[in-house]
């Protein structure tokens, strides 16, 4: 490092502020280093640098379902933030287990992550999270909150978006409307299915029980989910669907009856994947964007770091996108 700082004509404390990306250094003197490091060859040890400096630049992103396309993409918003802060993302997959997530973050805390940002499997609990994290460990939840852990996370502001999109499909003139897909025991579903009841009471409209049916989130879920839906009552006009993947199952559903999307029956979504403008028709769906859940999470974990305590949770907006999936009661008729 040294043999760097002569080459660049900088200091050797301004070539491990490089190394470490702050974004403190000035550009002109970025490119001196690192053309140093070019012709030198230098390699960084970041090991032995977190062993002199007890700590590390390697951040965790506990990952609920790889499976999952809008998890992949606030992934990929996550790493791009994160190097780009300086840090190095290390990805895992949990498959919803809990037993594999103790088992994971065990095995991560060997490696002295410098945090964890985390969608947290079902029945987690909450005396775990909170023993989990701590001002050297951080914890940020994704897409997910655990009730009293005190761990904040950063989401979608899941009761307005399901809110807006069936206040949406009640303008539209349905009354009778079903809500379908999601695990009960994560907190993304009580938020959802709780922006469906209270745009649906508002409008005094009547929900029966069978039209709220849970399911697995995979396109399958949303296939079951609405088959039992309109086996038990076929007055059923529009769906409020848990996510976009959720919907294309029901859009399979639909077809497998001789239904059209968008015309016998409106479907809405939630996430807006980049698939759903593709469908056939173009689903209408809440947007989501991945970005601003990646740029909002690390800003928070940032924060904790850097300042030692525990940072607001956050909700990030949501933008309802009107699509071809969406007929009137009118149109339905005709």
């Amino acid at each position: 490092m040294i043999d760097v700082a002569k080459a660049a004509g900088v200091s050797k404390s301004t070539v491990s502020l490089v190394l470490r990306g702050s974004e403190g250094v000035k550009a002109e003197t970025v490119a001196k280093v690192n053309i140093a490091i070019e012709q030198l060859g230098y390699v960084y040890n970041r090991d032995a640098a977190s062993l002199r400096n007890k700590e590390s630049n390697l951040i965790a992103i506990v990952a609920n379902d790889l499976a999952n396309p809008y998890l992949a993409q606030v992934i990929m918003a996550l790493e791009a933030e994160l190097e780009r802060r300086g840090f190095m993302p290390v990805v895992v997959n949990i498959n919803e287990s809990v037993a594999r997530q103790t088992t994971m973050i065990a095995s991560l805390r060997e490696h002295n992550v410098a945090g964890y940002f985390m969608t947290p499997a079902p029945e987690t609990q909450a005396s775990w999270l909170k023993g989990l994290a701590s001002s050297d460990h951080p914890v940020i939840c994704l897409m997910r909150d655990v009730a009293g852990s005190d761990v904040p996370y950063v989401m979608p502001d899941n009761v307005k978006g399901v809110y807006l999109a069936t206040q949406y499909l009640i303008s539209l003139g349905h009354k009778r409307i079903a809500f379908v897909g999601g695990v009960e025991t994560i907190s993304d579903y009580q938020e959802r299915k709780q922006g469906f009841i209270r745009a649906m009471e508002e409008a005094q409209l009547p929900i029966k029980a069978e039209d709220i049916v849970p399911s697995s989130t995979k396109r399958e879920g949303g296939k079951v989910a609405l088959h039992r839906v309109l086996d038990s009552d076929n007055s059923i006009t529009a769906v409020m669907c848990f996510t976009d993947v959720v919907a294309y199952g029901v859009y399979s559903a639909l077809m497998e009856r001789g239904l059209t999307p968008g015309k016998e029956i409106a479907v809405v979504g939630f996430d807006d994947l980049e698939d759903s403008r593709l469908m056939s028709p173009a689903l209408t769906t809440v947007k989501v964007r991945a970005e601003d859940i990646g740029r909002v999470a690390c800003e928070r974990l940032q924060q904790w770091r850097e300042n030692n305590s525990v940072p607001e949770s956050a909700l990030v907006g949501v933008e309802l996108v009107v699509r071809a999936s969406c007929c009137s009661v009118g149109e339905r008729a005709g």
